[in-house]
C-alpha cells in the first residue's frame, strides 16, 4: 500500500519521469523515509509498553546469564526471523538497549536482522538453490553471534549517547495505574526518540538514495573483477557504504557469480551491502559516538571477509 501510494506521489503528483534514476531516487527516497520512521515509532512505542511490564533486571538477566555465546545466538536467531534493513533495525537495537539488555547481545540483533530473513531465503533458494542458500543463513547467524561476543567483551557502553539511552531504571520507579498509563509511557517513549532520530533517518536514507540508484551495476562489477586475490576485501568494502535490502541485492550477487566472481565474493558483496550502510551509520551517530560505530563497522566487515574467503574455498562443494 505505502509503494502504490509513493509511486503516485511522485510519478503523477509530482510528474516525475518513472523511468529516470533521478525519478527512482526520489521514490525511494519517500518510501523507505516513512516506512523507517514508522517503524522507529511502533516498534519504540510496543517495546516500551512491554517493558512496564517486565522490569529491566528480568530482560538484562534473560540475556546475560548466557555462557559461551548464548545470549548472542538467541539475539542473532531473532534477528533472522525479523525482516528489516539494516535502518530499520535500529529502532529495536535502541530499545533493548534501554531495557538494560548487554551491548554485544544487541549487536548481535542488529548485525543479523538485516543479513538473514525469510523472504531473503525463498530468493536465495530460486536462484542459488539450497546448498548455497544454507551456508549463506548459516554464515550470516554466525557473523551476529562471533560479532556480537567481540563487541560484548570490548565494553564500549562508554561510546552511547546518555540522551539518547537513558538508564533503564527510570522505568523501574514508575507506577503505572491503568493500562492506559502503560500505553502513554510507551507512545511517549516513542515520541521522544522520533523527534531526535527523524533528520538522521532522512539524511541516511536520501544518502542511500542516492547510492542505490546513482551507482551503476556494471561499474560495481568492473571495480570487483580487477581485484585479483583481494576481490573478497574489495567486494565487502564496496558493499558496505551501500543502502540495500537482501532483496535487492541477490539479483547483483547472481550476475556478479554468473560473469566469473567468485561465489563467496560475490555473496560478501551481498552481506556487506545488507548488514551495514552508510545510512545506518547516520542514524546510529545520534545514539552513538563514531567511534563505536567505526569499530562496530570494523569487526563486522572483518568477519565478513573472512566469510567470503571461506565460502571461495567450498565452493565446489557448495554449486
Amino acid at each position: 500500500m505505502l509503494e502504490i501510494f509513493t509511486e503516485w506521489l511522485v510519478f503523477n503528483i509530482f510528474k516525475l519521469n518513472a523511468e529516470s534514476r533521478f525519478g527512482e531516487a526520489v521514490n525511494f527516497f519517500i518510501y523507505d523515509s516513512i516506512k523507517i520512521i514508522f517503524l522507529l515509532f511502533v516498534m519504540i512505542a510496543i517495546v516500551g509498553f512491554l517493558r512496564t511490564y517486565i522490569p529491566p533486571e528480568k530482560i538484562k538477566k534473560w540475556l546475560s546469564k548466557g555462557k559461551f555465546g548464548i545470549s548472542n545466538l538467541f539475539a542473532s536467531l531473532f534477528g533472522a526471523i525479523t525482516p528489516f534493513c539494516s535502518c530499520s533495525s535500529i529502532p529495536l537495537f535502541l530499545s533493548f538497549v534501554k531495557a538494560g539488555v548487554p551491548l554485544g547481545v544487541t549487536f548481535s540483533f542488529l548485525i543479523t536482522s538485516p543479513l538473514v530473513n525469510e523472504y531473503l531465503v525463498v530468493l536465495m533458494w530460486g536462484f542459488f538453490g539450497w546448498k548455497i542458500t544454507a551456508a549463506y543463513v548459516v554464515f550470516g547467524i554466525l557473523v551476529g553471534v562471533f560479532s556480537g561476543m567481540i563487541l560484548g567483551k570490548m565494553k564500549l557502553e562508554k561510546y552511547l549517547v546518555k540522551d539518547m539511552i537513558t538508564k533503564s531504571e527510570k522505568v523501574k520507579k514508575l507506577i503505572f495505574k491503568t493500562f492506559n498509563d502503560r500505553i502513554k509511557f510507551g507512545i511517549n517513549e516513542a515520541v521522544t526518540i522520533t523527534k531526535k532520530l527523524w533528520i538522521w533517518v532522512l539524511v541516511g536514507v536520501a544518502i542511500g538514495a542516492g547510492i542505490h540508484n546513482f551507482v551503476p551495476e556494471a561499474t560495481i562489477q568492473a571495480i570487483i573483477s580487477k581485484g585479483g586475490i583481494f576481490t573478497v576485501p574489495i567486494a565487502t568494502l564496496l558493499g558496505v557504504p551501500m543502502y540495500g535490502s537482501c532483496a535487492a541485492i541477490v539479483p547483483i550477487a547472481l550476475v556478479l557469480f554468473q560473469k566469473g566472481i567468485p561465489l563467496g565474493t560475490a555473496l560478501a558483496f551481498m552481506m556487506a551491502t545488507a548488514a551495514l550502510s552508510l545510512p545506518e551509520a547516520i542514524i546510529l551517530r545520534r545514539a552513538m559516538k563514531l567511534k563505536l560505530i567505526l569499530i562496530f563497522f570494523s569487526i563486522v566487515t572483518i568477519g565478513i571477509i573472512i566469510v567470503g574467503y571461506l565460502i571461495n574455498i567450498l565452493q565446489g562443494w557448495l554449486i
